[in-house]
């Protein structure tokens, strides 16, 4: 073609991007080292290649929302498929017959079936591109960022697509009209040959159809590169991005957060506990900025922005991108007198105009350019108190950026530092500490719950083969305390073998934990972690009714030393139905519904067994809410601390969920956690339908069926 126009296009486009991405680099270079491959073990890396095949070749989350989904797995796959296409272009720059030295020939099979695919996908990326063109001209979508970016950067992939069809129809167009022949359609490259026909039947002239192919092909070569370098600058950078990102993705378990090293020490020498500037995020955290797609699927199921909060996991990872950008001359040491606090930018001074689509004011995130650190500098402080901690924005990531653990992290140093939080959790602090229990509660009524059932304590059955942790619901809430009494019932009915830590059960600190008091959940954990190993816990089943109690002694307790064997009542009691040992005779005439825990489905992925139990009751008829179910089930509201704190607004994320739950039509709302059912009945009374529609925990349904 001319090869020292591709040259120099090569040349130049390329060490632009190369200079963008070393930008880029550096700044991941300059966070925060983290420990991701620390045990680079064969298993462990066969483990994250199998989630990056699943999660980012596979695509595996784009599929909840189907039309947008499967538009993107076309584009992705187009991409994929025509790298080699761009490559072979870039080659013809120089050789105009070059085909990978005839392994794409048509004369090869790999050629054959190459030119195939390639034509077929650049059609399935056209349609997929026009799909996320409708959704951004004809039908915007609130959820997305809505830009004229978003739509320059689809002109470029549907007209690469239209120019590589283009410059292959004229190819075989010149080819066929030197042999004086009309072009006929060509299965080896039916969108190229299709082409063909139409140019030689406009009767396009030689001189023309050349035109026409170096159109399509410096148009397909250059802004294969044009798009290239966009990519650092742009949400798009993703591209680049995704597929390491969900290879690094931390592989503690989905419920655990990672645990703060020598928190003693840290204090000590004033280092951060967590996130007080853009400098204190790790390697990860900048990586996941990067990968950040701003498709919005994480705020379309968050409960906190769906209910009108100041909080929106979007805006959150743009607004500490966007920052770490502004940053970016401060932290590569590039200008020695600039400071972090100085370079927020012209962002935060036309913040208040930046409302896209519905989307909440960018001043939720962007505040002044003073030296405050990330809350409130770049954060408002409701942004991070809004959280349930439910892990729905994270659920539904299409490249798993993490968004929990950064927002407890904001917490701690807010917490921990400057002791600025709510004032409606210093009750649940105080209590943890001294009593053992978020209510500040005696701990010597702790076991009181149990009165006439003739429950033994740890130390009257040493040797029992089931420890029940109660929890503090169970144990202090007089509603909840019936969950636990018929779950103890049902133990004894099944003749399990049990006991009960009585005075000695301790809150897991999970509250404390979510909330940003890392210190206090440290003291505790290691308290109840050398009460269960002093009475042989680690040697029986820890059996749960909390969701919370489940997650944190299953998930994070082994970060001190806690290795239990933690089972949740749904599981257990599941599993006695399916030995017999308990068996549903009674009929339960009832139209059921029942509400997913966050910390039981989304956090350990426990969504059958609950149904499961209520499915082998005799008479009752289960339905599901719509859409909002499983993985999507909406949040009670609870999690995170939030049982404890005042919302911030009236628009109630457990009044949301209960209407969701109430349009099921059922007379009776199921449900496996303590905290889910309190705000469930309190949603049914601000819905002024607690006389008609009953809220019961599985173990009280399924005890009316067994007892």
């Amino acid at each position: 073609m001319n090869p020292a126009a591709m040259t120099l296009l090569l040349v130049l486009s390329l060490g632009l991007f190369a200079y963008s991405a070393a930008r880029r680099f550096s700044l991941l270079q300059r966070a925060q080292p983290e420990p991701r491959f620390s045990v680079a073990s064969l298993d462990e890396l066969l483990e994250r290649a199998t989630k990056t095949m699943i999660y980012a070749f596979g695509q595996k989350k784009m599929p909840n929302y189907r039309w947008a989904g499967i538009a993107h797995i076309l584009i992705f796959s187009g991409f994929m498929v025509l790298l080699l296409r761009s490559l072979m272009l870039w080659g013809r720059g120089f050789d105009p017959g070059f085909d990978f030295w005839g392994l794409l020939s048509h004369e090869h099979p790999l050629g054959i079936a190459y030119s195939f695919i390639k034509d077929l996908f650049a059609v399935l990326v056209v349609l997929g591109a026009s799909v996320f063109v409708y959704y951004r001209v004809l039908s915007p979508q609130k959820r997305m960022t809505l830009s004229l970016e978003g739509l320059f950067i689809l002109f470029i992939i549907i007209t690469m697509m239209l120019a590589d069809i283009l410059y292959d129809g004229a190819r075989i167009a010149l080819s066929d009209s030197a042999e004086a022949s009309l072009p006929m359609l060509n299965l080896i490259e039916p969108a190229g040959s299709l082409t063909a026909i139409a140019l030689v039947s406009a009767q396009l002239s030689t001189p023309q159809l050349h035109f026409l192919m170096e159109l399509g092909f410096w148009w397909h070569s250059a802004f294969v590169l044009i798009f290239l370098n966009l990519l650092p600058y742009s949400k798009h950078f993703h591209i680049i991005t995704a597929i390491p990102n969900v290879f690094s993705e931390s592989n503690l378990a989905k419920g655990a957060l990672p645990k703060v090293e020598d928190l003693e020490g840290k204090v000590e020498r004033e280092e951060a506990l967590g996130f007080r500037e853009i400098s204190n995020l790790s390697w990860k955290d900048v990586l996941d900025l990067y990968t950040c797609t701003e498709c919005g699927r994480c705020s379309d199921n968050c409960p906190a922005y769906t209910t009108d909060k100041k909080l929106s996991p979007k805006h959150l990872t743009v607004a500490l991108r966007d920052h770490l950008y502004d940053s970016e001359q401060a932290l590569l040491g590039e200008n020695p007198i600039a400071k972090l606090s100085s370079m927020v930018s012209a962002r935060a001074e036309t913040a208040n105009d930046k409302t896209i689509h519905g989307d909440p004011p960018k001043d939720a995130y962007f505040r002044s350019a003073t030296p405050l650190g990330l809350v409130p500098g770049i954060l408002a402080p409701e942004v991070i108190w809004a959280c349930t901690t439910c892990r729905a924005c994270e659920e539904q990531c299409p490249v798993n950026i993490s968004y929990v653990d950064k927002i407890v992290k904001l917490r701690r140093e807010k917490v921990m530092i400057d002791a600025e939080f709510p004032t409606e959790l210093q009750k649940p602090f105080n209590g943890i500490e001294s009593n053992g229990n978020p209510w500040n509660l005696s701990a010597m009524d702790r076991p009181a719950w149990a009165e006439g059932l003739d429950v033994p304590l740890i130390e009257q059955n040493p040797n029992a083969s089931v420890l029940y942790w109660v929890g503090c619901a169970a144990s202090y809430d007089d509603r909840a305390k019936k969950i636990a009494r018929a779950t103890v019932r049902l133990l004894n009915k099944a003749h399990v073998d049990f006991a009960i830590l009585g005075k000695l059960e301790k809150c897991t600190g999970d509250p404390a934990r979510r909330a940003g008091n890392e210190y206090l959940f440290q003291v505790i954990a290691e308290q109840n972690v050398s009460i269960l190993k002093k009475h042989g816990v680690d040697k029986k089943t820890v059996l749960t009714t909390c969701p919370h109690c489940f997650n944190t002694l299953l998930n994070e307790y082994p970060q001190f030393d806690g290795h239990f064997k933690v089972v949740h009542h749904s599981d257990y009691l599941a599993d006695l139905l399916a030995s017999k040992r308990l068996v549903p005779e009674k009929t339960v005439n009832a139209r059921m519904t029942y509400h997913d825990s966050c910390y039981l489905g989304r956090y350990n992925d426990i969504y059958e067994s609950p149904r499961a139990i209520l499915e082998a009751i005799p008479g009752i008829e289960l339905v599901e809410v719509e859409h909002w179910n499983r993985s999507k089930g909406l949040c009670c509201g609870a999690g995170g601390g939030q049982m404890f704190m005042e919302e911030q607004n009236d628009n109630r994320v457990n009044n949301k969920r209960t209407l969701q739950l109430l349009q099921t039509q059922a007379d009776t709302i199921a449900s496996a956690c303590p905290f889910c059912m309190t705000m469930v009945s309190d949603g049914l009374k601000a819905h002024e339908k607690e006389e008609q529609i009953q809220s019961l925990d599985i173990a009280e349904v399924l005890e009316r069926s067994v007892l």
